[in-house]
Formats: C-alpha cells, sequence, structure tokens
C-alpha cells in the first residue's frame, strides 16, 4: 500500500524537476544599434523610418531587363547548387518526419516455423505469429527535443535555399552587368580604334608636307595598335564571363543574348528598413538564429540524457506449441512489459554530452551575432558604393565632355602646326580613360544596387 502512494509522488517530483527541459526557444537579446551608417556623416549611424525594405521587393520589380529575367529564370531552373538545395530540404523534411513518428509505437512481425523429429517418430510441426510493439514514453522531453531541433534545422535549411537562390539571382545579375559594361568598352575601344587610326593617317599627312617627322607617325601607329590590343583584350574578358555565366546557367559554353548598358533602369530610391528587420529580411540571419534554436534542443535534449527512459513493451503471438507436444488447435499468447532505465553512471558522457552541447549553443549565438553586424556593414558598404560611384560618375561625365573637345581642338592645332603630335596623343589617351571610368562608375553604381537588394534580403518571387 505504501508503495502505491510514494510512486505518484516520486513521478510527479521527476515531473517538476525536469519541467525546464520542455521549455521552448525565445530569441535572446542581440546587438541590433546603429546597424548601418549614414552615407553622409563619418560617425551617425542611419536613423531609417521606413516600414519597407528595399530588400522585400520581388527580384522581377529590381531587374526589369526582360532578357535578364530569362536568365535568372534559367539559373533557378538548371543550377545545380540550388537544385541540390532544395533536395537537402526535402532530405530535412523526412528527418523531422521521422522524428514525429517517433511518438508511436514500433509494430513488428516475425513470423517462426521449426519442424523437428527424433528417433524416427512422427515429425513435430510447430508455428508462431507473433506481433510486437515498443512505445517509449516521452515523459522528460527526450523526443520531444529531438523534434524541436529538427523543426529549426528545417527552418534553417530552407533560409540556407533562400541564401543560395539569392546569391544566384544577384551572381547573374552582376555577370549580365558586367557583359554590358565591357560591350560598352569595347564600343568606346572601337571609336577610339578609328580615331587613332584617323590621327595616324594625318600623321602621315603632314610627314609628307613637310609639317612633321617620322617619330610622329610612329607614335601615332604605336598609340592605334595599344588601342587594337585593348580590344583583342576586351573580346577575351566577354568571352570568359559568358562563359562563366553559361556555368552557372547549367548550360554549355555559348553566347549570351543581352541587351545595352545605357538601356538599364534599376531602383534609385532605397527604403533599408530599420536594424531589426535584418533579423527576419536576411535569410543567412535567420539561418544563423535557426541554428541557435537548434542547438537549443540539443542542449535541452542532453538535459533530458539524465532522467529515466521507460519503455512499455507487448507481444501477441499465435501459435500451436503448447510447450507439451500438443501441436493442435492454435491458440494466443500474450505478454506486456514494462521498463524503467535511470542513468546512473555513465563513464562522464552525460556530463560531457551537456558541456558540449551548452558550448556549441554559445557558438551558436556568437555565430548570430556576428552575422547581424555582417548584414549591416554589408548594408552600409552598398549605400557607400552607390553613393561615391554617383559621384564619381558625373564628375567623369563632365571630365568626358571637356576631353571631347580638347581632342578636336589639338587634332585642328596640329594641322595648323600649334600642337604637337605629342598632345594629339596625349589629348586621346586622356579621353579614351576618361570614358572608361564613367562606364566603370556606371557599373559600379549598379553593382551596388546588386549588393544592396542582397544585403537587405532580397531574392522573393
Amino acid at each position: 500500500m505504501k508503495i502505491k502512494i510514494i510512486i505518484p509522488f516520486a513521478a510527479s517530483a521527476l515531473m517538476l524537476v525536469s519541467c525546464g527541459i520542455y521549455n521552448k526557444y525565445e530569441r535572446p537579446e542581440v546587438n541590433a544599434q546603429g546597424l548601418i551608417r549614414d552615407v553622409q556623416s563619418d560617425t551617425d549611424t542611419l536613423a531609417v523610418a521606413d516600414t519597407t525594405s528595399f530588400g522585400n521587393l520581388p527580384w522581377r520589380q529590381v531587374f526589369t531587363d526582360p532578357q535578364l529575367q530569362t536568365l535568372i529564370e534559367t539559373a533557378l531552373t538548371h543550377n545545380t547548387d540550388y537544385l541540390n538545395c532544395a533536395l537537402n530540404v526535402k532530405m530535412v523534411e523526412a528527418q523531422l518526419m521521422m522524428a514525429k513518428l517517433a511518438f508511436l509505437p514500433s509494430v513488428a512481425l516475425s513470423p517462426q516455423g521449426t519442424i523437428s523429429q527424433w528417433n524416427g517418430n512422427k515429425a513435430s510441426k510447430i508455428y508462431s505469429l507473433p506481433v510486437s510493439a515498443s512505445w517509449s514514453l516521452d515523459l522528460f522531453g527526450n523526443l520531444l527535443n529531438v523534434k524541436r531541433s529538427t523543426q529549426m534545422q528545417l527552418l534553417g535549411m530552407k533560409d540556407y535555399q533562400l541564401v543560395v537562390k539569392t546569391k544566384l539571382i544577384t551572381n547573374v545579375a552582376n555577370m549580365y552587368y558586367t557583359l554590358l559594361m565591357l560591350d560598352r568598352q569595347l564600343e568606346i575601344l572601337n571609336s577610339m580604334s578609328e580615331l587613332t587610326q584617323d590621327t595616324w593617317r594625318i600623321m602621315k599627312l603632314q610627314k609628307d608636307l613637310g609639317r612633321a617627322n617620322e617619330t610622329s607617325v610612329q607614335s601615332a601607329e604605336a598609340s592605334h595598335y595599344g588601342v587594337l590590343t585593348n580590344i583583342a583584350d576586351m573580346k577575351r574578358q566577354i568571352r570568359e564571363v559568358e562563359n562563366s555565366l553559361s556555368l552557372i546557367l547549367g548550360q554549355q559554353a555559348q553566347a549570351i543574348s543581352r541587351g545595352k548598358l545605357a538601356n538599364q533602369q534599376l531602383p534609385t530610391e532605397f527604403s533599408t528598413g530599420v536594424g531589426i528587420q535584418l533579423l527576419a529580411n536576411r535569410p543567412d540571419v535567420h539561418y544563423a538564429e535557426m541554428s541557435l534554436a537548434s542547438c537549443f534542443y540539443n542542449t535541452q535534449q542532453a538535459r533530458s540524457n539524465f532522467y529515466p527512459k521507460i519503455t512499455i513493451s507487448g507481444t501477441g503471438a499465435f501459435t500451436n506449441n503448447s510447450g507439451a507436444g500438443i501441436v493442435n488447435p492454435g491458440k494466443w499468447l500474450l505478454s506486456a512489459v514494462g521498463s524503467l532505465v535511470q542513468p546512473i553512471f555513465q563513464n562522464g558522457r552525460l556530463v560531457a554530452g551537456l558541456k558540449v552541447a551548452k558550448y556549441q549553443q554559445e557558438q551558436a549565438f556568437n555565430t548570430w551575432q556576428q552575422a547581424v553586424l555582417s548584414a549591416g556593414a554589408e548594408v552600409s558598404n552598398a549605400l557607400v558604393k552607390y553613393n561615391s560611384s554617383e559621384e564619381m560618375s558625373q564628375l567623369d561625365a563632365k571630365r568626358v565632355d571637356v576631353l571631347t573637345k580638347n581632342v578636336d581642338m589639338t587634332r585642328e592645332l596640329f594641322k595648323s602646326s600649334s600642337a604637337s603630335y605629342l598632345e594629339v596623343i596625349s589629348a586621346q589617351s586622356n579621353l579614351l580613360n576618361a570614358q572608361i571610368s564613367k562606364v566603370t562608375d556606371d557599373f559600379n553604381k549598379m553593382q551596388a544596387v546588386v549588393s544592396l537588394y542582397s544585403a537587405l534580403g532580397g531574392g522573393r518571387e
């Protein structure tokens, strides 16, 4: 009678002691203040009150070039890394299903039959059709925490899939814009090639008229060949970028259909959102937090290993074995067993396992904190790159206008012997450098938009 009274109280006490292992994950405090620097200030952080983030825009609203959209859709369909991420999600979903089914009893059917004969007597035939079941009672959260940990892994894997998707979209966009930049630079080089060839012709004409010497002709010729060398190198770069982009698209190396750099329209007004939004928008930041949540439940599961494991098993068998040589008729044999295993001494494995789980949880928190800070730094870098590239583009545009006039004037002055051939060649070289710089500035501005979109967690449908 006393035993019947003690057992419920003992069980209640154990439940009270172990209630902590049922706690759910709660987001800890993380430093998310002042993540984004103001591009106009060296000390102040960006105080943004916008509620809609640029990173929330669907990628088709950011990258509006139809040919670029086609390339992105091709990459999302055929890229190997992205396809493997989808398979990883399915694998974790299967693991989660297994963790959920662990709460149910396991059932096994193992038919048996024997034929035996002794001393020439009639053979004895014995058969048995046993069905066994085993059920682990999850009174101390072991199975529950395994399931919760796997749920967090699934969320994290979906976040990682979005990370790969975002990176894939931005890589395709960056390579596409790189091709447009190289195309534009090739156009400039071809125009400069015609200009230097014309200068070379003028130098030869001036030499024939006795107004220039052979060195001026040689310098003009060398300048023209230098431009042709740059053209050959530019064509090589275009071919290599096309090959790299084809690989990302999951296709054999081939020419890439594309538009013009001047026709591209990207957003110029950005709503970056407050710092805490980075936690929700950035899939890599959320992935880091889900890893932390998974480690939290792993720690809970390591704690639950210190408590008893209760298993109820039963067996039911239809058999003709009566134990006394009677082979018929068949009868049912039923049995049930309950077992409780309380760890006492496990060679330090349980204590060490709990310590390792705690350390891994601490590491996951540090990784999450670093992911938040990195997200802020990437947004700050993208914003300052966009603003500086915009400013440089405007200045280079003015420089191109001035140098274009300078080239025309020096060529006219050279015809009247008022300028040397070195001034003509120098003016052309300066103009070429300024035009290339202007195109590079425009490309950097476009690349900054892509980087900002990625840094704010873009890539959604």
